[in-house]
């Protein structure tokens, strides 16, 4: 999970400004942009919250689709190591999307708080007393969560899970399903288990897959979160995306898609290498442990 944050950061914070800033025309434009105002650190901004949080959530995330499987294994074949079938694994990856927003929802929003408070709000019916775009409003994560929930409540810090749960839930289905699919396809037959290359280029995949189709709704969950830095335009998921379909039309909801597909690989294919790895080299040691 740290090793898919470091990774894809970067590409991240390109992908929120372009879904949810004012003023780029494409995304060489919204690089060029980020590096000569703010140079590489810019890249890099609300990178600690998610990078603090993501050993958790990762866990979750993989612990309950693992452990969903198992348990769908073991009602429909009395075997919990059985190979799962196709609806096991889309029911595990619903359940595991379900389950990642409760935690993923407030560490996306402190990371998208912290990437776009430094953009120019181009609204002429910004408050008098409201914080001036362009300035940070925040000192850091701590201090973003904390100003979010005094001022918001926890609704403020759940802001955008609506979204997130519509992108998230089918997000993850095209996420594990293709990731399986081509582990199987690439891996030779009679080999225990897929080879680092073969996690590698699956996972990559599966997330370039997964991210692409999930961008329509990503949009709109950028736009929730990074609402409310100086004013508050959305009262809510649907009401999101009336108001980006009336303003910008249909092309709006696929603001940023090349660089989600793009940044998908290299993200997933650093979660599932670290994942495969870190539990290949934890079983070899409980064998070494306990033969």
């Amino acid at each position: 999970g740290a090793a898919s944050v470091v990774v894809g950061h970067p590409l991240d914070t390109i992908k929120t400004r372009l879904q949810a800033g004012q003023g780029y025309g494409n995304t060489l434009s919204c690089v060029l942009t980020v590096y000569r105002n703010e140079s590489v650190a810019g890249f890099f901004k609300g990178m600690s919250f998610p990078l603090a949080s993501v050993a958790v959530y990762s866990s979750v995330v993989f612990g309950v689709f693992s452990n969903t499987q198992r348990l769908l294994s073991q009602l429909r074949h009395g075997d919990p190591a059985c190979a799962p079938v196709l609806a096991d694994m889309a029911l595990a990856s619903m359940v595991a999307g379900f389950v990642s927003v409760g935690i993923g929802t407030p560490v996306d929003l402190v990371k998208i708080r912290l990437q776009m408070q430094t953009q120019p709000y181009v609204e002429a019916n910004i408050k008098a007393k409201a914080p001036v775009p362009g300035f940070p409003v925040y000192r850091g994560p701590i201090h973003c969560f904390r100003t979010v929930l005094q001022k918001e409540g926890i609704a403020g810090i759940y802001r955008g899970a609506g979204a997130m749960l519509l992108r998230d839930v089918p997000g993850y289905c095209l996420y594990f399903i293709p990731y399986t699919f081509f582990c199987g396809w690439i891996t030779p037959d009679g080999s225990i288990s897929p080879n680092p290359s073969s996690v590698w280029l699956a996972g990559g995949v599966a997330g370039a897959i997964s991210w692409g189709t999930a961008t329509p709704m990503d949009v709109v969950k950028s736009r929730l979160q990074a609402d409310g830095v100086y004013l508050t335009k959305y009262k809510g998921t649907l009401d999101c995306i009336l108001q980006s379909y009336q303003s910008e039309g249909l092309k709006v909801f696929f603001r940023g898609i090349t660089v989600n597909t793009v940044r998908g690989f290299p993200v997933s294919s650093a979660m599932f290498l670290g994942y495969e790895l870190s539990l290949k080299a934890m079983k070899r040691d409980q064998t070494e442990t306990n033969p």
